[in-house]
């Protein structure tokens, strides 16, 4: 796992043994990136990024300049991972809260430019994110949610979807408001 633009273009993540994630692929986030440079200015944005894992896609928005980060992961190491990376890669931009994606979205406390939601693929409630998220607060009114899942959901008759790219197993739908 590395990042793949910004400041820090091509510094690895190496996880300690033990840690449970799928981080998104080294392809699918060059692909994802090179849309949102053409689609919106990341330099300054504020980024939610839900289940954030290891924070592989955190470290990729401050890398490229996003000036506030915030990582919601429920997992207590793969945060703590997190932290210790930005820490020592002298990040200010990223703060990591552990909690339960689906009670943080029941009230909105800030609203952000871009939202990140990447959960585990077989979550039974993954349909449900875009309405939680959308119709909660959270994402700034010329904002983009953006959701990565497996093949088999189908997000496209959601009326606030805008697009889906497929990089082999990995999907990303685009949602705005």
């Amino acid at each position: 796992m590395r990042i793949v633009g910004g400041k820090w273009k091509g510094k690895r993540l190496t996880p300690p043994k033990g840690l449970s994630a799928r981080p998104t692929t080294d392809f699918a986030k060059e692909a994802l990136f090179n849309i949102l440079t053409n689609r919106i200015e990341l330099e300054g944005i504020s980024v939610l990024d839900l289940f954030s894992g290891l924070g592989g896609m955190s470290l990729e928005f401050a890398s490229r300049g996003a000036n506030q980060v915030l990582s919601i992961e429920l997992q207590f190491k793969n945060g703590q991972f997190l932290k210790q990376t930005a820490k020592s890669w002298n990040d200010n931009a990223i703060q990591v809260k552990r909690a339960d994606v689906f009670q943080i979205l029941k009230k909105p406390f800030a609203t952000y430019d871009l939202i990140f939601v990447d959960p585990p693929y077989d979550h039974p409630k993954i349909t449900t994110l875009p309405e939680l998220i959308l119709s909660n607060g959270w994402l700034k009114d010329d904002g983009l949610l953006i959701i990565e899942h497996p093949k088999q959901v189908d997000f496209s008759e959601h009326p606030n979807f805008d697009e889906h790219r497929q990089y082999s197993a990995v999907n990303f739908s685009f949602f705005t408001l």
